[in-house]
């Protein structure tokens, strides 16, 4: 082989061989990871560990993220925090989890703390609070509350929630005192005396229908101000590192949201979440004459969008967060309105407006944000 050719060669070879080194990096950079971890802000219960009220307990119990990913060798982990929102802030500081289901409050506290994140799809909204009191109590109503020891677990989306409700009774928190309990705690301190009364949600039923609670206060059926929302987050880092994956996941949760809508699916979908330790009979109680669409609906609409906002403005004024925090860009619709039009849902669920009621009295699609 003469010089000049051998010269052509090394030419040609530079170019590709930086080529091959781009596309290999190229290829590293966008693979797919080897682990996707979700944080779950509840303890949860049974084995596997799974939780209820979510159309995501539906996909836990279903594997239904496992199986999605299980051909590209993507392994999936679910993480439960007793600590709730709060802990689940600090895993994804951490970043020991790249998605996370959990409230509104602790999600805008953790936006508020420099968390980046993005919200993808809302995964149980219109989550009722109740009040409830040893069954010999002398309390009746919130008003009652007045210098009595009352469980709060505080940083959770339903502390704002409770806030409001007393200050709706002519109560401010001052005015009652409070003890920061997480559930566990909460139940057990009830039981044995050791608060007057106690905030919470659906676990309370379990209690109640052991005869050792009774609810004096319900937010069912009441303003849907006072319901909380929860809702499936992602680290923006991950996000626009794995963006593919995120859109499978997004997938599976409204391939679950449209299943826990269905009436069809009533029965069974209350034996799902009863694998978690809450028995059928709370989720019986819990939904009692409500629409499971109204409340497993995926849409970021204009009633949860506001919802969000109302939350900022109240943590603000309460000093549970330190800034304003913005929420029209916090929602990305994108993954969402990709998976209902493959799945063919996009005038599935009903958009609700800021109030709460249907928009038009007609189904309609999520809005581009």
């Amino acid at each position: 082989m003469n010089a000049t050719v051998l010269t052509r060669l090394r030419r040609w070879a530079a170019p590709l061989s930086a080529l091959a080194l781009m596309t290999t990096a190229a290829l590293t950079a966008h693979a797919a990871p080897d682990t996707i971890r979700i944080g779950v802000a509840t303890a949860g219960g049974g084995d596997p560990v799974t939780w209820g009220g979510s159309p995501g307990g539906v996909a836990r119990v279903n594997n239904w993220l496992e199986d999605e990913f299980k051909a590209s060798g993507v392994k999936v982990e679910w993480l439960f925090f007793k600590g709730a929102g709060p802990a689940v802030n600090e895993a994804l500081s951490n970043k020991q989890i790249d998605f996370a289901y959990q409230g509104d409050l602790p999600a805008i506290v953790g936006r508020s703390n420099g968390l980046k994140t993005k919200l993808l799809v809302v995964s149980g909204a219109r989550n009722n609070l109740y009040l409830v009191t040893p069954p010999k109590s002398d309390i009746r109503s919130i008003k009652d509350l007045k210098d009595r020891n009352v469980s709060i677990f505080r940083g959770t989306n339903g502390h704002i929630v409770a806030i409001n409700v007393l200050a709706a009774n002519g109560l401010a928190e001052r005015d009652v005192k409070g003890v920061n309990l997480d559930t566990g705690s909460a139940q057990a301190a009830l039981v044995s005396n050791g608060v007057d009364a106690a905030f919470g949600g659906y676990e309370w039923f379990k209690v109640r229908d052991q005869g050792l609670a009774k609810v004096v206060y319900s937010t069912r059926g009441q303003d849907p101000s006072y319901t909380r929302q929860a809702a499936l987050l992602v680290r923006s880092d991950f996000e626009q590192a794995n963006p593919a994956e995120v859109q499978r996941v997004v997938d599976v949760f409204v391939r679950a949201a449209h299943w826990s809508s269905d009436e069809k699916n009533r029965d069974e979908l209350f034996r799902i979440w009863a694998r978690s330790g809450t028995p059928v009979a709370s989720w019986v109680a819990e939904f009692d004459q409500q629409q499971l669409a109204l409340r497993n609906s995926p849409l970021a609409d204009d009633f949860i969008v506001g919802r969000y906002k109302a939350v900022v403005a109240d943590a603000l004024k309460l000093k549970l967060i330190r800034r304003e925090v913005t929420v029209d860009d916090w929602f990305d619709t994108r993954y969402l309105k990709t998976a209902l039009k493959k799945q063919g849902l996009e005038n599935y669920w009903t958009a609700y407006d800021a109030k709460g009621n249907p928009k038009g009295g007609a189904a309609a699609s999520v809005a581009a944000r």
